[in-house]
C-alpha cells in the first residue's frame, strides 16, 4: 500500500538523537508491530495510538499490516513520546494528510485513549536539537513553559490528535508557542544570611566557597547553624548565565514534565537523605535516571549529617567531584549527565556531637570517633577546598534583640559574588575552581618567595599535590574578593 516517515527524538541523558519513525501499510493479515529497540512502554503505543485514532473520528487501516520501524534501531527508545509521531506516520500512509509536508516537522507527545495530548519529559534537549536541524515542532498543550522557553522558531501546541489532524489538513491553525525571554531566576524561599546570628567565619567562608565554586565542609557541633547556612548558600549564588540556565533547563526538564516558566532556570538545592543509595546520589536505574549530582547541576547539593552516609556512597562522589559529569554504563550503550554542582557538607565531629578537642564534654569513645570519622576517605576529603570549624557562640545569644530585624545580606553578597564570577571569566574563561594546574600558577602570579613558602607548609604538613593547587586557587578567590591583581601571603 504505502509508506511514510515521520522526525521524532530519543532521550538518552541530556542528548536527543533523532529517530525516523517509518510506517508501512501492507496487505496481509491484520497486524500491528512496532520494531527499533522499542521499550515495553514503546510497544504499548499500539493500543494508544489506534484508540486514539478511533476515538477523534479518524480512520484507523483495517484489514491491513501495519510495521512502525523506529530508526536506527541500536537508539535504545523509552517512554511514550513517540505516541504522537506514530500515529501522524500512520495517518500519512493511509493517505489521510499529505506525507509529503512531514519532512519540516518534528513530533512529540504521548496519547491519551480518548486521543488529547499527555506532556512528556526530556522535551527542552529534543527543541534545541530540532533548532539546530531547522525543523518546526509540534508538542502538547501541556508542555507549554518548555515549548515557550525554548522556542526560537515555530514551536505548535497540540491538545488533541484531532486539531493536529485539522491543521496539517490546513483548516485551522494550532496555536503557537510564544517565544518568551528566557527567565533567568534567583528567586527562593530560603531566607537570608542575616537569619544566622554570629558565625561571622563560617559567612566568609561560605562567601569564598560562592566566589570561586569552592566546595565546602563544615565541622561543628549540632545546633550551630551548619544546616541554615548550607540552605542560605543558595541566596548568595548569582543568576545563572544563559548557558547556565539552559543546562539547568534541560536537566530539570528530564524528571519533571509541568514546570512554571520561572522555576526551569532556577538554581536547584538538593539535600538527599543520608540513607540514599549509590544510584540515587550518582544515578542509575533502567533505564537510567539522573542522580542527585545531576539535579544539582549549576545548583548546590548539600549532604548534612556527612559521616551518616556509607563510605561507598561517598566514594561515588569522587568522579562528579573531579570531572563534573556522571557517567552510567548499561548493556550496549551509556548515558552521561552532567554533574557540575557545589558540594556543601555538614559534619559533627563525633557520634554525640560533643567532640572539642577533648573527651571531658563528648559521651564517645575514641574508638567510636575513629570509626565515625574513618567513613570520610582522604581522596574525597582533599576534593573538598575548604573545611571550616562552626563553634558554639553563646555571646551572639546575649546580642539578641526581638525588637531588631537583621538587615537583608544576600541581595549585597550576591553582587559581591556576580561581580568575582564576572571578573574571573573575562581574566580566564572559567571560576577559579575550575582552574587547570598549568592555568592556576599562571593567573596567581606568585612570587619566588611566596613559593617556596607555600611548597615548605605542604611538605610540613604532608600535603598532597592536589592540596597544593587547591590551596593555590582559594588563594586566588580570595585575592579576587580583595581586589588584589596577585596572590600573596
Amino acid at each position: 500500500m504505502a509508506t511514510a516517515t515521520v522526525f521524532t527524538r530519543a532521550s538518552i541523558g541530556i542528548e536527543a538523537p533523532e529517530v525516523r519513525v517509518e510506517v508501512d501499510l501492507a496487505r496481509g493479515l491484520p497486524s500491528f508491530t512496532i520494531v527499533g529497540m522499542p521499550a515495553t512502554s514503546v510497544r504499548e503505543a499500539r493500543d494508544r495510538v489506534k484508540s486514539a485514532i478511533l476515538n477523534v473520528g479518524l480512520e484507523f487501516p483495517a484489514a491491513t499490516r501495519i510495521i512502525v520501524n523506529l530508526a536506527p534501531a541500536e537508539i535504545p527508545k523509552q517512554g511514550a513520546r513517540f505516541d504522537l509521531a506514530i500515529a501522524v506516520g500512520i495517518l500519512a500512509a493511509s493517505d489521510q494528510i499529505d506525507a509529503d509536508q512531514l519532512a519540516k516537522f518534528e513530533f512529540y507527545g504521548e496519547l491519551a485513549l480518548a486521543g488529547n495530548t499527555q506532556a512528556v519529559s526530556g522535551l527542552i534537549p529534543a527543541l534545541i536539537a530540532a533548532k539546530r536541524a531547522d525543523r518546526t515542532v509540534f508538542v502538547p498543550s501541556t508542555n507549554v513553559a518548555e515549548a515557550g522557553y525554548a522556542a526560537q522558531q515555530n514551536h505548535f501546541l497540540v491538545p488533541d490528535l484531532a486539531a493536529l489532524f485539522e491543521h496539517l489538513q490546513g483548516h485551522n491553525q494550532l496555536n503557537a508557542a510564544e517565544s518568551d525571554k528566557p527567565y533567568l531566576s534567583q528567586e527562593n524561599d530560603v531566607g537570608d544570611l542575616a537569619d544566622i546570628i554570629g558565625q561571622t567565619q563560617a559567612k566568609r567562608a561560605l562567601l569564598i566557597a560562592a566566589a570561586g565554586r569552592h566546595h565546602l565542609l563544615f565541622v561543628g557541633p549540632p545546633g550551630t547553624g551548619k544546616t541554615m547556612l548550607a540552605q542560605r548558600f543558595l541566596t548568595i549564588l548569582p543568576t545563572p548565565t544563559h548557558s547556565e540556565g539552559m543546562q539547568i533547563a534541560c536537566i530539570k526538564s528530564l524528571v519533571e514534565t509541568h514546570l512554571a516558566p520561572q522555576q526551569l532556570t532556577q538554581r536547584n538545592l538538593r539535600m538527599p537523605h543520608h540513607t540514599c543509595s549509590a544510584a540515587a546520589l550518582v544515578g542509575g536505574g533502567s533505564p537510567p535516571k539522573p542522580g542527585e549530582v545531576s539535579l544539582a547541576h549549576q545548583g548546590v547539593l548539600f549532604l548534612d549529617e556527612l559521616a551518616e552516609f556509607s563510605r561507598y556512597v561517598l566514594d561515588s562522589l569522587r568522579e562528579p567531584l573531579q570531572s563534573g559529569e556522571v557517567t552510567i554504563s548499561r548493556a550496549g550503550y551509556q548515558t552521561t549527565y552532567p554533574a557540575q554542582f557545589q558540594l556543601i557538607a555538614a559534619l559533627n565531629p563525633s557520634p554525640c556531637g560533643q567532640f572539642d578537642g577533648t573527651l571531658e564534654s563528648c559521651r564517645s569513645t575514641p574508638d567510636q570517633i575513629l570509626k565515625y570519622l574513618n567513613k570520610l576517605s582522604g581522596p574525597l576529603l582533599d576534593r573538598i577546598d575548604l573545611q571550616v570549624e562552626v563553634p558554639r557562640e553563646t555571646q551572639s545569644l546575649r546580642a539578641l534583640d526581638a525588637q531588631h530585624k537583621p538587615t537583608p545580606q544576600s541581595p549585597q553578597i550576591r553582587n559581591q559574588v556576580a561581580a568575582c564570577h564576572v571578573k574571573q571569566r573575562e581574566r580566564q574563561g572559567c571560576l577559579n575552581a575550575e582552574l587547570t594546574t598549568q592555568a592556576v600558577l599562571e593567573h596567581s602570579q606568585l612570587s619566588k618567595a611566596d613559593h617556596t613558602f607555600l611548597v615548605e607548609v605542604v611538605e610540613k604538613l604532608g600535603l598532597s599535590h592536589r592540596a597544593f593547587y587547591r590551596t593555590l586557587r582559594l588563594a586566588r578567590t580570595i585575592a579576587d574578593l580583595d581586589d588584589a591583581t596577585s596572590v600573596g601571603r
